[in-house]
């Protein structure tokens, strides 16, 4: 019974279903000195989501929650996901726990799961939370701020100290959320600042799938692990030729680890060319996905990892929350030799319906968009490049997040040279051109709202691009310009 265990949920202000509460206090044991006790508390999905049920048999067809700017396609019912499952102020909820002892370093001594019953101390906005500990806390944090909020900070610190010691991949690429009108219209796009409050509950989160992953390797039980592969040495060499476009240097040959990239990222904190380095490091590494078998998770820079902290929202996560319950025997629920016999199906499954959720958002976003700026047509806008191809320049506009396409065509003054390389459009006369996160000014020629669309007119002149002219021969596609073709348009996904 863990009701008077002072657990809070930390989520977004409009967050409606609160499936994990965190705690932290120090270890009072001598021979850890200056470490840490962290919990974090998951809704037991398992106890109310039976395998073989109807209920389960959908929760498995969608694989996911969908988060759209208007709605939420839950993945279980509102019933179950926001109120039964859900960790809500005041209210008897049972859970799955995890509670982790770590050592002032930031290194996990040992941890232990428990099945219980909680009661959630308070609900709490990242932002209400962030305010507590930069000295401005309200009704609702202020009686908490000493005695649970301050903890979990220190918490957070040391928690932080073995991240840094580890080195995951640190890409810093801005988020961007749509705000509607009460119609459902686009009021405004926003990037949220990232705080403390956010990466407190990111670190939390991600150690308590460790504590998952780690338990169910070490009980022999069958899992889903998050995995997450190294890029290619293709992918690698790629990325080298381009580098040395800038300046930038990189050893040829051996697999990289996360620590080399972010030594390529700190190199250019704060350069014009940031944004464009963090894109095409971005864009050399593989895409996570759920397996049975195990090879890491290289962008995190763990050995074993598996999804445990959001079973409410992934049917991923329900998987270990059974194969918790089965090789701890934590009563009824767990994970059926059926079920395990059907994993790596099930990972496939569930990899793709994540893949499609992640799509579905994106093209939902770009048609909002693109009908909040159809009446702006022959504005001006900034815009940064997006991506480049031999038909053209995908161009994003930083203050909406939204995407659009120039066609090559419409690039007058020269003959314009693809170079796969240096990521650019270079004239073959005088070689200047146009390079991936060039940030140009762009007139809005053409939308289509409902295929999410948009086509753009270059208004900036190009750039000298170093290395355009030897990069000639080992250029992959060329184009004439010519006027522009009204009914060209593209985009990029």
């Amino acid at each position: 019974d863990w009701r008077d265990l002072p657990l809070v949920t930390i989520d977004p202000a409009d967050a409606k279903d609160h499936d994990d509460a965190v705690f932290a206090t120090p270890d009072l044991d001598e021979k850890n000195p200056g470490g840490v006790v962290a919990t974090v508390a998951i809704a037991d999905v398992a106890a109310y989501v039976r395998y073989g049920t109807a209920l389960d048999r959908e929760a498995l067809k969608r694989g996911n929650s969908v988060y759209f700017p208007d709605r939420v396609v839950p993945m279980l019912p509102e019933r179950i996901s926001n109120d039964l499952c859900s960790l809500r102020e005041g209210q008897d909820r049972p859970a799955l726990a995890v509670r982790m002892v770590f050592s002032a370093e930031g290194r996990k001594l040992r941890h232990s799961f428990h099945r219980v019953m909680m009661k959630s101390a308070a609900k709490l906005a990242y932002t209400q939370a962030q305010a507590a500990i930069d000295g401005v806390p309200d009704e609702k944090t202020g009686p908490i701020l000493d005695t649970v909020l301050k903890p979990l900070w220190d918490g957070y610190a040391i928690l932080k100290r073995g991240r840094d010691g580890r080195q995951p991949l640190e890409l810093d690429l801005p988020e961007r959320k749509i705000l509607l009108k009460p119609d459902g219209t686009v009021d405004r796009v926003i990037v949220p600042e990232r705080l403390d409050a956010h990466k407190l509950i990111e670190e939390f989160m991600i150690q308590a799938n460790v504590a998952a992953a780690e338990t169910l390797e070490a009980k022999k039980q069958e899992l889903v692990y998050r995995v997450h592969d190294a890029p290619s040495l293709a992918k690698q060499e790629s990325l080298r030729e381009f580098l040395q476009t800038l300046g930038l240097s990189l050893a040829r040959g051996a697999q990289m680890q996360p620590s080399q990239f972010n030594g390529i990222l700190e190199r250019v904190r704060g350069a014009d060319n940031e944004g464009l380095v963090n894109e095409v490091v971005l864009r050399s590494q593989s895409q996570a996905e759920y397996s049975p078998k195990n090879i890491g998770h290289f962008g995190l820079n763990l050995r074993r990892y598996a999804h445990f902290t959001s079973p409410i929202r992934r049917y991923a996560d329900l998987i270990v929350h059974r194969g918790l319950i089965a090789a701890l025997g934590l009563g009824p629920g767990g994970l059926t030799q059926d079920e395990a016999a059907r994993l790596e199906d099930v990972a496939v499954l569930i990899s793709g319906t994540e893949r499609r959720a992640m799509a579905a958002e994106r093209d939902t976003v770009d048609r909002l968009i693109a009908a909040y700026l159809a009446e702006r047509i022959d504005d001006r806008f900034d815009a940064r490049i997006s991506g480049v191809t031999k038909s053209g320049l995908f161009v994003q506009l930083p203050q909406y997040g939204a995407d659009g396409f120039i066609p090559v065509s419409t690039l007058n003054g020269d003959y314009y040279i693809y170079d796969e390389t240096a990521r650019s459009l270079f004239g073959e006369r005088s070689g200047k051109g146009y390079q991936l996160a060039d940030r140009v000014e762009v007139r809005l020629v053409e939308v289509a709202p409902m295929a999410g669309a948009m086509r753009f007119e270059m208004l900036t002149d190009p750039k000298p691009l170093p290395g355009s002219k030897r990069s000639f021969h080992k250029a992959k596609g060329r184009a004439r310009a010519s006027q522009s073709r009204p009914g060209s348009r593209g985009r990029r996904r």
